[in-house]
C-alpha cells in the first residue's frame, strides 16, 4: 500500500543526538553534569557496607571516613568511577555510588518532613508534570518534593514555590543547590502565604499545574481556579483522612472543578535470598492521601454526579471542622526554632562546599 505524506503537516527535521563531547553537550540541564563521570571533591557519596548499611559522605581531599573497626581514606575515592568497591582499613569491601535522587532527600537536612519518594512519584505522574510545564507548589517544607517538579519541568519550565516559614525556604533553596550544583534556573521561591502572594507573582489562567502541602488546602481552592488554565491539574497531598475529607467537600461545592478522585500508596519491598523470597517485615505504609481535580472551562458547571451517596454520607453527624488547623491537629511532629536554626547552618555549609555544575553557569 502506498501512503503520500500529508501535505498542510510540517515535518520536524531529525538530527542524531549529541555526543557527549559535542559542542551541544555544554547545554546540559542544570544537575546532569554532576550525576555522570568519576567523583569529584564536593560530591556526596553512598556507601554500602557488606551488611547492606548505608553511609553518605562527603569527599574531601585527605579527610577518611571512619567506623568503630577502621576508616575509608577519601582519597580513594575521588578520580574513581561511580560504581567503584573500596577496601576498608579492616579488610571489608564498600561500595560506593552516587545517592539517587530518592536517597538524597531521606538523607538531607531537613526542617520539616519530606514527601517520601513513592507519594512525589504518585505526584509527578498522577498531575502529569511534562517537561516545561508551569506549575505552583506550596509549601515547600525542605524541598523535597521540589526536587522531583524540577527535574520534571526541566530548564523550560517553570515552578513557583510558596513557604510561610523563611528558614524553611531558605533551608530547601539551599538542598536544591546540593544537588543540582546551582540555583535551578526554572525555581522561583517566595516567602509568604499563597493565597495572599500567588495573584502577584503569576498571570490568571496561566498555570497548568499545582500541587498544595498543606494543612488546609481548601482555604486555597478560589485562587488556584484563577491561576489554572482550563483543563489544568489540582493534586493536593494531605495527611488524614479528615482533611481528605474536606478538601474533597470543598472542591465539589466550589463548582468549578471535576469529580474529585483519591488514594494513597504503600511500598513493600521484598526480600531476595535463594529460594527465600518473601515480603520484608517493614513496609512505607500511609504516609498521606493525594487528591486530584481538574479546573473546568469558564461558565462551566461540573457535570452531576449520577451515583447517590452513602445512607448518612451526609447525616446529622456530618460537621466539618471550620477552626484554623494546626500541625498537632493531624498528628504532625514539630521541630523546635534550636534545631531549624542548627539544620540551616548545616545545609548552607554543604551547599558551599558542594561541586558546582558548570553548565549552569
Amino acid at each position: 500500500m502506498r501512503t503520500e505524506p500529508f501535505p498542510d503537516l510540517d515535518c520536524p527535521t531529525v538530527t542524531e543526538p549529541a555526543s557527549e563531547h559535542s559542542p551541544q553537550s555544554a547545554q546540559a540541564p542544570t544537575g546532569a553534569t554532576l550525576r555522570r563521570g568519576p567523583f569529584r571533591e564536593g560530591d556526596r557519596v553512598q556507601l554500602t557496607d557488606p551488611r547492606g548499611r548505608m553511609h553518605t559522605i562527603s569527599l574531601e581531599a585527605g579527610k577518611q571516613f571512619h567506623t568503630h573497626r577502621g576508616h575509608i581514606r577519601h582519597d580513594d575515592l575521588i578520580g574513581a568511577p561511580d560504581g567503584t568497591v573500596v577496601t576498608h582499613s579492616s579488610g571489608s569491601d564498600y561500595l560506593a555510588l552516587r545517592p539517587l535522587l530518592s536517597d538524597y532527600v531521606l538523607s538531607m537536612p531537613r526542617g520539616a518532613q519530606v514527601v517520601y519518594p513513592k507519594d512525589a512519584g504518585q505526584i509527578v505522574t498522577m498531575a502529569d508534570i511534562f517537561p516545561g510545564a508551569r506549575v505552583v507548589e506550596a509549601g515547600v517544607g525542605s524541598g523535597a518534593l521540589s526536587l522531583s517538579l524540577l527535574r520534571a519541568v526541566g530548564d523550560g519550565g517553570r515552578l513557583y514555590s510558596f513557604e510561610r516559614r523563611e528558614d524553611f525556604a531558605a533551608i530547601a533553596q539551599a538542598n536544591g543547590r546540593v544537588f543540582f550544583g546551582a540555583d535551578h534556573p526554572a525555581w522561583q521561591v517566595t516567602v509568604g502565604d499563597l493565597v495572599e502572594s500567588l495573584p502577584a507573582t503569576v498571570e490568571a489562567g496561566s498555570i497548568d499545574r499545582v500541587v498544595l502541602d498543606m494543612l488546609a488546602p481548601w482555604d486555597c481552592l478560589e485562587v488556584v481556579y484563577d491561576a489554572l488554565t482550563p483543563g489544568g491539574v489540582l493534586i493536593c497531598y494531605v495527611a488524614t483522612a479528615t482533611q481528605l475529607s474536606r478538601v474533597a467537600e470543598a472542591t465539589r461545592d466550589h463548582g468549578g472543578y471535576t469529580e474529585p478522585q483519591a488514594w494513597e500508596s504503600m511500598v513493600r519491598g521484598w526480600h531476595l535470598e535463594g529460594l527465600a523470597v518473601r515480603p520484608e517485615h517493614r513496609m512505607h505504609g500511609h504516609t498521606g492521601f493525594l487528591l486530584t481535580v481538574r479546573r473546568l472551562a469558564p461558565d462551566t458547571e461540573a457535570p452531576a454526579r449520577k451515583r447517590r451517596p452513602a445512607s448518612g454520607a451526609y447525616g446529622a453527624d456530618y460537621t466539618p471542622h471550620e477552626d484554623e488547623w494546626t500541625p498537632e491537629d493531624v498528628g504532625e511532629r514539630t521541630r523546635t526554632d534550636k534545631r531549624i536554626r542548627r539544620v540551616r547552618r548545616d545545609v548552607d555549609r554543604q551547599a558551599q562546599s558542594a561541586p558546582r555544575d558548570a553548565s549552569a553557569e
